[in-house]
Formats: C-alpha cells, sequence, structure tokens
C-alpha cells in the first residue's frame, strides 16, 4: 500500500543558528522521499534564516519556503496547511531536531489509533550548568506538571503534545490555530479537540530533541509569556482547567503574602525560607534517578531552575489578569480550509 503523503510544516522566524540543523534531521527521514513536503512558514527573519531555507530549497525540491506577514507560529502554521498537500500534517519548530523516525512513528500512531492528534517526547540537549539544571527541572511533573511529554514513558492519551502530528482533517474539524496565542496555540489546538470529543495520543516513541534555555533571564521570560498566554488559553477552553495550572500562581501569592508580613514582623521570615525549602526540596526529589551522569553544579541549582519556572509562570498568569478582564470574549478558531 502507498503510504499516505505527509506535509511537514515548519514555522521559523530568526532560527539562523539551528534551521539548517533542523531541516537535515527533516530531510534524512526513514519515511519514503517521495511521500512527504517540507514547507518552511518564515517570519520575516532577518538574520539569514531565509537564506538558508532558500539554498536548501533549492537543492532539495521537498522543500518549499512560504512567507508568514503574521511573523508568529499559529500565522504561520495556518498559511502553510492551506497551502500543503499531504494527508497529514507534521509540525516541526525551527530550533528541533526529530529522530530519524519521528515521521513514520507519528503516523503510525495516528492509523494505528485513529487519534486526531499525536506527538512524541521531547529530550533538552543542555549547554551549561544552569542549561543543565533546567533540563532537569523540566523533566519531572513537580517540574512541569502535566506536560506528560516532558517525561512519561508509555503510550497514553493526554491533554497536549509537543508540535504534534495530525490528519488533516482534524484541522476542518476542529478549526486552525488561534492566530490570537503568541504562546500556548497547541496546547490550545489540543485542549479544543479533547474538548469536542477528539482524542489526542502522546507515544514516546515519536522522538526529538530542542535547546532549552540556558540563562536564568531567558528562562523567566520565556515562562512568563507561558503563564500570560495560558490565561487566554483558559478563557477559550475552561473545560481544560486544571488546579494543576493554577498552582504557580498560589505559589507567588503565598511567597507575596508572606514577604509583606515579614516586613511588618521579622517572625514571618522563618515560613517564607520554609516554604523556599521544601520547594528546593521537592525539586531534588521528583528529579532523583533522572540525575546520572548529570554534572554536579547542574544538580545543585535544580531548586533554582525550578523556582524561576514556577514564579515566572503564576507572576506571568497573574499579570495577563487585568488586560483578560478589558478584552472582549474571543472567538473561538474556525474550520481551516485548503488553498490547494
Amino acid at each position: 500500500m502507498t503510504p499516505p503523503l505527509v506535509s511537514i510544516v515548519i514555522p521559523a522566524r530568526n532560527e539562523g543558528r539551528r534551521i539548517e540543523e533542523c531541516l537535515d534531521a527533516v530531510l534524512a527521514q526513514d519515511y519514503p522521499r517521495d511521500r512527504y513536503e517540507v514547507i518552511v512558514a518564515d517570519g520575516l527573519s532577518d538574520d539569514g534564516t531565509r537564506q538558508i531555507v532558500a539554498r536548501i530549497a533549492a537543492a532539495d525540491p521537498r522543500v518549499r519556503l512560504i512567507d508568514n506577514p503574521g511573523r508568529i507560529v499559529p500565522t504561520g502554521m495556518n498559511r502553510a496547511i492551506a497551502a500543503a498537500a499531504g494527508d497529514f500534517i507534521v509540525r516541526v519548530d525551527g530550533h528541533t531536531i526529530i529522530a530519524r523516525d519521528y515521521v513514520s512513528r507519528a503516523i503510525e500512531t495516528l492509523i494505528r489509533t485513529g487519534a486526531d492528534g499525536a506527538g512524541g517526547a521531547m529530550t533538552p540537549i543542555a549547554h551549561g550548568a544552569f542549561g543543565g539544571a533546567v533540563a532537569l527541572a523540566t523533566s519531572t511533573p513537580f517540574g512541569v506538571g502535566n506536560s506528560a511529554f516532558h517525561y512519561a514513558t508509555e503510550e497514553r492519551e493526554c491533554d497536549s503534545v509537543y508540535l504534534g502530528a495530525y490528519p488533516r482533517q482534524t484541522f476542518s474539524r476542529f478549526g486552525g490555530y488561534d492566530e490570537e496565542l503568541v504562546r500556548n496555540q497547541d496546547d490550545e489546538l489540543n485542549y479544543r479537540i479533547r474538548s469536542r470529543g477528539g482524542r489526542v495520543v502522546l507515544n514516546p516513541a515519536i522522538r526529538s530533541s530542542y535547546h532549552p534555555r540556558s540563562t536564568a533571564g531567558s528562562l523567566f521570560s520565556q515562562y512568563f509569556q507561558y503563564g500570560w498566554w495560558k490565561l487566554r488559553v483558559m478563557t477559550r477552553v475552561p473545560s481544560m482547567i486544571s488546579w494543576r495550572h493554577l498552582a504557580p500562581s498560589v505559589f507567588v501569592l503565598g511567597l507575596a503574602a508572606l514577604a509583606i508580613l515579614s516586613a511588618l514582623r521579622p517572625a514571618f521570615l522563618l515560613p517564607v525560607a520554609l516554604l523556599l525549602a521544601i520547594h528546593a526540596a521537592a525539586a531534588l526529589a521528583f528529579c532523583r534517578g533522572r540525575t546520572a551522569g548529570a554534572p554536579r553544579a547542574s544538580i545543585a541549582l535544580v531548586p533554582v531552575a525550578t523556582s524561576i519556572i514556577h514564579l515566572a509562570y503564576g507572576a506571568g498568569l497573574l499579570a495577563a489578569l487585568p488586560a483578560l478582564l478589558t478584552r472582549a470574549r474571543p472567538q473561538p478558531a474556525g474550520p481551516l480550509k485548503s488553498s490547494r
């Protein structure tokens, strides 16, 4: 039987340092080379990304470069999906390196399970002591909540997956990517699918790796944005709201309250120290068993990385509240139609 045609879609903006490595992995898939195309939706990059993609496209007819004037992931995904010829859509980000069997395993999983979406495990490529700490912190339920693609070892249905692969009809049935969401647009899509009776499957055999943030400032910025945009996702799909999404904000509020009280009564410094100590101990306890071969400096920094993740995410969600209260209720994304 002829394998189905697959469109690999890569939304990219200023990925000049990683895009060639990404495309090398995409073009080396064990899936039949005449049964997949690659569409790079470039968000008007100014760092050489377009030139690198154009050079690769000139040498390999499977690669096509299109413009993404909206510059953000959801607009790029929607434009690329509309232009795609494939029966299945596989998303790959410009800083992600997929395993050689990534596409074949993703398509096999979708066909075998009949799911509306599927994804796999992501493995961090750590850089430096702090990057290693981030890799460890994001490999446990305590660090990243129910984002099971960071740590799951068995196939299961789940709320959301990293990147994602979908039958084309998923976008006709459930709608495309929400173009108001700069971040968390993949979560919103998967939550929407599940809230309307669809299924999303995580298969750890669908493997990829990525480069996590390697500085405290960039990590804080990343997770602050995740928290900010997560609140928008919650308003779109309220049924997917969980205590796990709110726990970091409770942590932030608790620390803030104790800090204010300690300014009035120094005795409250003890509960602050106790709360931080418990948080640090939990971070280390949850990553036990995952530290084999990790540098001692990275292990020692796990509590710092975990605290930054939780504080930034919680602060971002709280900071988004005033802006959200002044906005009209968002409209759900409609069916995505092909331009081909």
